[in-house]
């Protein structure tokens, strides 16, 4: 029997084939689940009754007015033709206009006859005036009640005769007919009383029709909840197929070079997160499974030496290991630190980049093919088809978001079995996003900075401050030390009114005479910027002017000053990369944010929390509620696989932990929904597993299919 909210959207009553095509083009509707779920993005209160006499002010809210209309003319010619109408509550009077239909409206309505009359009112030649406003009568034994929902609707559908009010009346048609009591639950019921959810039916009235605030309110925790539900489930299914599938090399010593190391070389005590991540990641190798391991660490925590100590695991049970880095710089950088750990434990290194000559890179090759090279550190270069290894057991991937997918994938082909995989970034990810974008990996986190490093002091400046600003460099230039300026743009925009890098160098020149400035800049030839960078990094030149492209993989210790013009253009997160260049030496460091005068309170607001932490995961927070999740997206490179229509990851973390919580439940207490072989994730011990029974398991599928089409594998299913 086929599904009621399958049904065609065309055998709506008053919708048809044309109109059909223009809902499913313009909004995405398609058939009666299209609709149902096409929710309003705002609620208004329709119990009570403005007068024109309250309207005060500019920012008026969409209100409703009862009245009538005392006539009706069109003004202007061709494309500026308008419909006005003249309406009053019996005090007053007030302007409506309507610039599409015009043939339309000026047949539906009236003068002299009853009405509601609901929209925005806005100030038009001195006189307020509402655009398109909802209208409908007015029947005193029926009065407007509850709260209604108001819908997005495009300039297109409005041109095709479609407003909120004609979307309300299709949903409620919707609601009406005898099919929607068939609707069945698309959520376990153990799972709904579990969670004293909403049940679907009660909750999709709701959503469009809610007679009162709570019950609003509760329609919305449970689309929250059933999309967070289902995405968790997305991700821990296949994580649970990946981890059944997958098998990897299993590791069964910590051995002569790890221990030698760890006892007689470390150049650091380790931190209490940097042991407790190495725990965890040596859990993971000895299992027989593929380790799949997300590394997040703040700028300086240390990810470096776990990544080696991490590489010594994979030698001393005889395989080889990769660290592959984004740049040049960075990955010569981790070769310089590694090849000195590694002479002092009998570990063979070597670096591999597109600048490598070739005589040294066949000697890499060969030495790689035949086992004698125990660690190889490098760039892109890693990827080729020609780098091929003896039995590469492990992978370590830093600033994973600067690779693609494919690129990651083809590293880990290079291996006979799945090598284990690290991936590590110094980008802090929001919890929610983790737990959705990464959901599928483990995450570890350093969460602590090494003994003795200074704080970076960090301080919000604007221009009339410029000369407090140059005399800090001054004395940090000194007393011998570096200084970074970063603008925004390359060239100046008189548009954007912002500093660009041009200018800014200029004017660097101009200002520290007799100090070497060098230049670096995203559309400059790759050989160039290596070269200016390398400059920076030798210590031949004082100051680098540069944009953004310096945020990962400069490390150079005698930098201490960290200048951001333009602050305000930049997110938290970017602005925290960039202040990480600095103060990774034992001398106090410097950020100077500089901002405009004229900036509003949210970006002074923004600027405000970086001088007041330096804590990354705090700020990633903070960025995701400024900014919301979809803007953060970047960080990750691909972005978020999915789409959301009511939950929000930088509001709903909560939500998001209990809808986990319950996948892990379920997945726990039902064999069907796992793949053979496969152990279940361990659920919390506070919730016992979820049985579903075979309609639920029916249920679970073809919601995840709906949910997911392109992502799930349904041959995993069984």
């Amino acid at each position: 029997m086929p599904d009621f909210l399958d049904s065609d959207i065309k055998y709506l009553k008053g919708v048809g084939e044309a109109r059909a095509k223009t809902l499913a083009k313009e909004i995405g509707v398609a058939n009666f689940r299209d609709l149902l779920y096409y929710f309003p993005f705002r609620h208004v209160d329709r119990s009570r009754f403005y007068s024109i006499a309250e309207l005060h002010g500019e920012d008026l809210p969409a209100l409703q007015i009862k009245g009538s209309f005392i006539s009706f003319s069109t003004e202007g010619e061709g494309a500026k033709k308008r419909l006005v109408g003249i309406f009053t509550d019996g005090q007053k009077l007030i302007e409506t206009v309507w610039f599409n239909n015009i043939k339309y409206f000026s047949s539906q309505y009236r003068p002299g006859v009853e009405y509601v009359l609901f929209g925005k009112p806005t100030i038009y030649r001195q006189a307020y005036t509402i655009n398109h406003p909802e209208v409908e009568l007015y029947d005193p034994a029926k009065p407007p009640t509850g709260f209604r929902g108001v819908y997005t609707i495009t300039e297109p559908l409005r041109k095709k005769g479609f407003s909120v009010l004609t979307l309300r009346r299709m949903v409620k048609e919707v609601l009406s007919l005898p099919g929607f009591n068939t609707v069945e639950e698309t959520l376990p019921d153990e799972v709904v009383k579990r969670y004293h959810l909403m049940p679907l039916k009660e909750a999709l009235v709701n959503m469009h029709f809610p007679q009162n605030h709570e019950g609003l309110q509760r329609a919305i925790e449970r689309f929250k909840f059933e999309e967070l539900y289902y995405i968790e489930m997305n991700i821990l299914r296949f994580s649970m197929e990946r981890g059944a599938r997958i098998k990897g090399y299993t590791f069964t010593k910590i051995g002569p070079k790890f221990n030698t190391f760890y006892q007689e070389a470390l150049p650091f005590e380790l931190t209490g997160a940097q042991k407790r991540v190495l725990k965890e990641i040596w859990r993971d190798m000895k299992t027989g499974r593929q380790m799949n391991r997300l590394l997040q660490g703040d700028v300086g925590s240390g990810k470096t030496m776990v990544a080696f100590l991490t590489a010594l695991m994979a030698i001393d049970n005889g395989y080889q290991a990769a660290i592959m880095a984004p740049t040049e710089i960075l990955a010569t950088q981790h070769y310089e630190t590694i090849r000195k750990w590694g002479a002092q434990c009998g570990v063979s290194v070597a670096l591999l980049t597109g600048s490598t000559r070739k005589a040294m890179r066949r000697d890499i090759h060969e030495a790689l093919e035949d086992g004698n090279l125990n660690l190889i550190i490098g760039t892109h270069a890693l990827l080729e088809d020609n780098v091929k290894f003896r039995n590469l057991g492990t992978v370590v991937i830093d600033e994973q978001h600067r690779f693609g997918v494919a690129q990651r994938a083809r590293m880990w082909m290079k291996g006979h079995t799945a090598p284990h995989v690290l991936v590590m970034t110094a980008t802090p990810i929001p919890r929610t996003l983790a737990m959705t974008v990464y959901g599928d990996l483990d995450v570890s986190v350093i969460d602590e900075l090494p003994p003795g490093r200074t704080p970076v002091t960090t301080l919000v400046r604007y221009n009339k401050s410029r000369v407090e600003v140059d005399n800090l460099i001054f004395s940090q230039l000194r007393q011998g030390r570096q200084i970074y300026i970063v603008y925004p743009l390359i060239q100046e925009n008189e548009k954007l009114d912002l500093k660009s890098l041009e200018e800014g160098y200029q004017r660097t020149c101009d200002t520290f005479v007799g100090y070497k400035v060098c230049y670096v800049h995203g559309k400059m030839r790759p050989e160039e910027k290596e070269r200016q960078m390398d400059l920076f990094v030798r210590g031949e030149a004082n100051i680098m002017v540069a944009t953004t492209v310096i945020e990962v993989g400069v490390n150079v210790p005698n930098a201490t000053v960290m200048v951001i013009e333009n602050a305000e253009r930049f997110g938290l997160s970017q602005l925290h990369q960039l202040r990480g260049r600095v103060g990774r030496g034992a001398d106090r460091s410097y950020c100077i944010l500089m901002g405009k005068e004229t900036s509003g309170a949210d970006t002074k607001k923004r600027l405000a929390i970086m001088a007041q932490t330096t804590d990354g995961f705090l700020i990633s927070e903070e960025d995701m509620k400024l900014r919301g999740p979809g803007d953060m997206e970047g960080t990750m490179q691909s972005g978020m696989p999915f789409s959301l229509r009511v939950a929000n990851l930088a509001r709903d973390g909560q939500i998001l932990s209990i809808a986990r919580g319950a996948v892990l439940s379920v997945l726990a207490g039902t064999t069907p929904l796992r793949a053979e072989g496969a152990a279940p994730p361990s659920a919390s011990n506070s919730t016992p597993p979820i049985i579903l029974s075979e309609k639920e398991i029916k249920m679970t599928r073809r919601e995840l299919a709906l949910r997911f089409p392109r992502s799930v594998d349904w041959s995993l299913i069984s």
